[in-house]
């Protein structure tokens, strides 16, 4: 198969808008840049050729009641996988917690659809929760944890989640009102970070969405 035609199949999106401008369609969703060139941005069908804001806007009306939250005291690189996987379970914000500052690679530009607010530390995001009204249940193999597939998780709260290695904090651990681990089988103590903030918001949705 020639060169040019195996690149055109794997090529994601859509060209641009059949029939030409006089073809295009008038709501005000859709980007006139984007059905003149072509959409190739990752996202869903039903989106292609809409504005950022549109995108965005739609997804707000339908957000889920979850929330999650990131500790970033050392640059951890899984962030940004973390970001992409709570819009991908359309979370309703994601807070980082310490440094202001994140690897954004790992996002693949899904931080442009995804709310995503900043507390300075523990104490200022454990106030913004207190405040919401939302429980925080933190994600950690410590003791006492219980495996999350037989945890209480409500279904409006923060899904609170640590670095890699580390894990949580102690002051974050404590400011939790239940702490779930993931349940493993093999040798290993734990899995990836962003992996198993996945896990876990997969199964707030297989409860609730």
């Amino acid at each position: 198969m020639p060169e040019a035609v195996q690149e055109a199949l794997h090529e994601v999106g859509v060209g641009p808008w059949p029939g030409g401008p006089d073809a295009w369609p008038t709501d005000e969703r859709y980007d006139r840049e984007l059905l003149a060139a072509g959409d190739r941005r990752n996202v869903e069908d039903r989106y292609r050729y809409w504005t950022m804001e549109a995108i965005v806007a739609d997804l707000d009306e339908r957000r889920h009641p979850f929330h999650v939250a990131i500790e970033n005291w050392q640059h951890d690189m899984n962030i940004g996988s973390i970001v992409r996987s709570a819009n991908a379970f359309l979370a309703a914000e994601v807070h980082i917690i310490g440094r202001r500052r994140w690897n954004r690679r790992g996002a693949m530009v899904t931080d442009r659809y995804q709310h995503v607010r900043h507390h300075e530390d523990v104490a200022a995001f454990t106030a913004w929760a207190t405040d919401a009204g939302i429980p925080v249940i933190a994600v950690d193999n410590v003791e006492g944890s219980v495996p999350v597939d037989r945890a209480e998780l409500p279904e409006r709260c923060v899904l609170l989640f640590g670095q890699e290695g580390p894990g949580l904090s102690a002051e974050a651990v404590a400011a939790a009102s239940g702490v779930v681990e993931i349940t493993q089988y093999g040798s290993t103590r734990s899995i990836n970070a962003s992996a198993a903030a996945a896990v876990v918001m997969y199964e707030w949705c297989r409860r609730w969405a």
